[in-house]
């Protein structure tokens, strides 16, 4: 994770601050620790880089007041509320508010360090989706910097995204877990008519099952035990722009026939009501699961699928598109380094050969960590451009050699006849270098 993203902790116990602020710092976190909410929401602002942990009880400012000055700021910014155990009831309310995480008191480090770095990794994604945006602000279409890559696949999960973003269909998205599925759900939102409508993220394997119905509807003061006052859900709160629902394969069967008449109604009903809510909503849905075979085995419903699959866009994992690996590589060190604000630093041929030969079972994701820990030279970079630089003329040729034949071989699906043309090569001498390289064309063949 960036590094320049810091952890503001706030509490009035000064003992608390001292070990958090160590807890934190031994791990990496840049903290500033304060006893003040007022100073607190000072440091908070949309491209402030950082995420904010505090105290639920505080003299003068308290912990909810803050909360909501905070996320009036900016409704994305991750909070943390530390509560004590009567508390809680009061912080789950807070929750439907836009708190990020609560922790009840007495904590534990690992409790702390674990709802901090995925707040922090949140954070992360949204600075980066904007300063992405804003770079390209003047642009009419910026999809070849979001979802960066000239193979085959890639063009088409780009013309297929310009086709059905105009038309505020339903869309499925699937693939493999980090190739970019929720990067694909915004430029289908951001491409539509009107950039300033809302787009509501809901992560349904992170929100409890129990809450999930209250936090996606809303409810009525009196709907059940706890509920002192209406709240909106998560849903009303998209009308007018997109539901994207990450993960949906999680969310329960009981709830699945509900959000099926939300998405066929575009309208919800919020627990303890009658009163329907219009939301004219558009509705994206990623699985990095079979939902076909999901269905089948009855953990998911048939009808839903079907309902949300009008346009389905299929994200390649980075193993189908190896030729792009490089290019994408280089764009990530570039975000990286601009995030951390560092002069990027210099890649080789040799190096970025090297980098598409690996396997990337994470990945988009992996491949992103690995240009973070590239630009910050650890992790065993040295150890490895040493090692690059240190292998002969001849082993960096037959690297070179192997990965043009390989991006050539997937281009013509296999096809020798078309890649010694290309190549300028006889058959006889592409036949004889694909064997020494360890080179099969039926790897490169679709079908």
């Amino acid at each position: 994770m960036s590094l320049s993203i810091e952890v503001l902790l706030v509490d009035d116990e000064e003992d608390l601050r001292r070990a958090a602020s160590q807890a934190l710092d031994l791990v990496g976190f840049p903290v500033r620790a304060t006893g003040s909410a007022e100073e607190a929401l000072a440091a908070v602002s949309r491209s402030w880089h950082g995420v904010l942990v505090t105290d639920i009880r505080m003299p003068g400012m308290d912990g909810m007041t803050l909360l909501r000055k905070a996320v009036a700021i900016d409704p994305d910014l991750p909070v943390i509320l530390l509560t004590g155990h009567g508390d809680v009831n009061l912080a789950v309310d807070a929750m439907r508010d836009g708190a990020y995480d609560f922790i009840e008191k007495p904590f534990s480090v690992e409790r702390l360090l674990d709802s901090i770095t995925r707040a922090l990794e949140k954070r992360q994604l949204t600075l980066e989706n904007r300063v992405l945006r804003s770079s390209v602000a003047n642009r009419s279409d910026d999809l070849e910097t979001r979802l960066v890559g000239r193979s085959p696949v890639m063009v088409s999960v780009r013309k297929q995204i310009r086709a059905v973003a105009p038309t505020r269909a339903d869309v499925l998205i699937v693939g493999d877990t980090g190739t970019g599925k929720e990067l694909a759900a915004r430029a289908i939102h951001d491409l539509t008519a009107d950039e300033d409508r809302p787009f509501v993220a809901i992560n349904c394997a992170a929100i409890p099952a129990e809450m999930m119905e209250a936090e996606l509807f809303g409810h009525e003061a009196g709907a059940f035990a706890g509920a002192m006052r209406a709240r909106a859900g998560k849903f009303e709160h998209a009308r007018n722009g997109t539901i994207f629902l990450d993960d949906i394969e999680n969310m329960p069967l009981y709830l699945q026939a509900k959000l099926l008449r939300a998405v066929q109604e575009r309208a919800i009903t919020r627990l303890g009501s009658h009163e329907p809510i219009a939301l004219n909503a558009r509705f994206i849905a990623t699985s990095s699961v079979d939902l076909e075979r999901a269905a089948d085995e009855n953990v998911f419903r048939k009808d839903l699928l079907y309902r949300l699959n009008i346009a389905t866009l299929r994200l390649p994992a980075l193993a189908d598109r190896a030729e792009d690996i490089p290019a994408l590589f280089a764009h990530l060190v570039q975000i990286v380094a601009t995030q951390l604000r560092v002069p990027p630093p210099a890649l080789s041929t040799s190096y970025l050969s090297s980098v598409s030969l690996r396997p990337w079972p994470g990945n988009v994701r992996e491949l992103r960590n690995a240009a973070e820990r590239y630009v910050l030279g650890i992790d065993g970079v040295e150890d490895h451009r040493a090692a690059t630089s240190a292998t002969t003329l001849r082993e960096r040729v037959q690297a070179f050699e192997r990965q043009t034949i390989a991006d050539e071989l997937r281009a013509q699906n296999g096809s020798l006849k078309a890649v010694y043309e290309v190549l300028g090569l006889s058959r006889k001498s592409l036949y004889e270098k694909m064997v020494k390289l360890g080179l099969d064309r039926k790897d490169f063949r679709e079908d």
